[in-house]
């Protein structure tokens, strides 16, 4: 089995080091093309993967096919090897904000094997976190694969298409909340007195810590928060300014309205 890729940036770049680790591809059946030379040449001394010569030459010479390319190239990269994709073809996309019937419609073919898919940038340490949405046409066993190669670089789950707006908003834009609140506790620390090298290892740490303390226990996250607040301690007087400014009302507006735009897109 091959699998080519559209499109070699920084996620396509990580999807292929993902499926390279797992084992679930050797490089010598991966290929890809990128508008760069430089992109693609660099990929390819990285990885070792093959070059095409074009977009329709990948496409047409492969069993998955990855469109990672920005969106709003989507139209004409699809036009472009539109013809050179067989029908039998799992596509495979990065693209977001294009919808199913967009990308089926831009093929021209109701009988095209589409999965959405709406990773993020962890993916690029293997740790992203990838919603999946199949259309009508894909076979279990294509769902499978497409969940393998998803979770080759972190955690991967299907998900109705309908949700892929509040998808976005929970770990396709957030990793910049999070990194906006690391920076504010790392900026906060580092007024206390401590290097700012130090104040964002301790901030980006205890980020990780506690979420891996919550997905591998199962945990609520308010009982974890409970566990850490002593009664009359620092924690819950750090909580209470939390609440009094708004903390939890500022993530859910933030959130929603990521949602919102990613529905207009």
């Amino acid at each position: 089995m091959k699998i080519g890729f559209i499109g070699l940036g920084n996620m396509g770049g990580a999807i292929i080091g993902g499926i390279i680790k797992s084992g679930l591809f050797a490089p010598a059946d991966i290929y890809g093309f990128d508008k760069s030379a430089e992109m693609a040449a660099s990929v390819r001394d990285k990885y070792g993967i093959n070059i095409g010569k074009n977009n329709p030459d990948v496409a047409g010479n492969v069993d998955v096919l990855v469109l990672a390319v920005k969106p709003i190239f989507a139209k004409e990269v699809i036009t472009e090897i539109a013809d050179a994709t067989s029908e039998k073809t799992l596509i495979f996309s990065i693209m977001a904000g294009k919808t199913l019937d967009f990308i089926e419609k831009a093929f021209g073919s109701s009988k095209a094997k589409i999965v959405r898919a709406m990773p993020n940038t962890p993916a690029l340490v293997g740790e992203g976190c990838t919603a999946l949405s199949p259309n009508r046409n894909v076979t279990e066993e294509e769902t499978e694969l497409a969940l393998k190669i998803a979770r080759s670089f972190g955690k991967a789950s299907v998900v109705p298409e309908r949700l892929m707006d509040a998808v976005v908003a929970a770990s396709g834009s957030s990793p910049a909340f999070v990194f906006m609140f690391i920076e504010a506790l790392a900026d906060s620390v580092v007024e206390a007195g401590m290097p700012r090298s130090q104040a964002y290892m301790f901030a980006a740490q205890t980020v990780l810590g506690s979420a891996k303390l919550m997905l591998e226990t199962g945990r609520h996250p308010g009982d974890l928060k409970d566990m850490v607040c002593s009664p009359g301690g620092t924690t819950i007087e750090g909580v209470r300014v939390l609440e009094e400014k708004g903390f939890r009302a500022a993530v859910i507006d933030a959130a929603k309205a990521v949602a919102e735009k990613s529905a207009k897109l």
